[in-house]
């Protein structure tokens, strides 16, 4: 495994800002998953999704929770030293595989990625979660991962829609639904209420971001195929939502307060 240490300086920025740059740590990978990811998409799994953009002049698809029936994505994990690297990011002593999620910007894909944060579409809760984004393409300032900064410390979360209707992904009404949560911002409408981070990003470099960490993109003229891998820490436990979850996991038997179970997500080597 390689070993890829991370800076108390770093680790510091993690918790203040949500979200790092981590620039070349996984040059050496970036064949490995572009193959995993040509496998995906001839093979899809069941949560296969390009979000309305069938018609599109370029898809954006996505898929997730193929780790175990696609080499690549297993040999990424368990051998690139990711688990390494979040676990020194959220100071944890452990780094537990929570999911992988391939996302792909066609080349002429007009379709953003909606301001969202992750947490509240998870069944996972706790301040030690990490997604690690890793761009296989170039990827120019323009189409790049978007994150407001400081965001997973606000005190209530963004609330959880679909990408592709814009409704309530619990299936509830957006204006009525009492649960806590937040309507997505529109940093472009006030850029002065937020402060974004963006990096124009290489093949082998990542943006490390946190569950709660609110985040978007604009649609991409180039081909942009990213490949992100979920992490959750020591203290991070199941919490049963009001409603289904992504993803979703069924027939866990997880209950509330209850650590992951470590068959279903496996620790990392760290």
């Amino acid at each position: 495994m390689t070993t890829l240490p991370i800076s108390p300086e770093v680790a510091d920025a993690f918790a203040t800002d949500g979200a790092v740059f981590l620039p070349g740590l996984f040059t050496d990978w970036m064949e490995v998953l572009r193959d995993g990811v040509t496998e995906n998409e001839a093979h899809p799994s069941e949560f296969f999704d390009d979000n309305g953009t069938t018609d599109d002049t370029g898809r954006f698809w996505d898929d997730y929770c193929n780790w175990s029936r696609i080499p690549e994505f297993e040999r990424f994990a368990f051998d690139s030293g990711i688990g390494q690297v979040a676990a020194g990011l959220m100071r944890s002593e452990t780094a537990q595989l929570f999911h992988e999620h391939v996302l792909v910007k066609e080349a002429g894909a007009p379709r953003p990625t909606p301001w969202h944060c992750d947490a509240p579409y998870y069944f996972v809760e706790g301040p030690q979660t990490v997604s690690l984004w890793l761009p296989l393409d170039p990827v120019p300032v323009e189409s790049t991962l978007r994150l407001i900064k400081g965001s997973h410390l606000w005190d209530s979360s963004v609330h959880p829609v679909s990408w592709t209707t814009g409704d309530g992904f619990y299936g509830d009404d957006v204006a009525t639904y009492d649960g806590g949560f937040r309507p997505a911002p529109d940093p472009d409408d006030s850029p002065e209420d937020f402060e974004i981070l963006a990096w124009a990003m290489q093949p082998g470099d990542a943006v490390a971001f946190n569950f709660g960490t609110v985040h978007g993109a604009r649609g991409s003229a180039n081909l942009r195929r990213a490949f992100s891998l979920r992490m959750v820490g020591d203290d991070t436990r199941y919490v049963q939502r009001k409603g289904r979850t992504s993803p979703p996991f069924e027939g866990h038997n997880m209950v509330d307060g209850q650590r992951l179970r470590e068959d279903w997500f496996p620790l990392l080597p760290v």
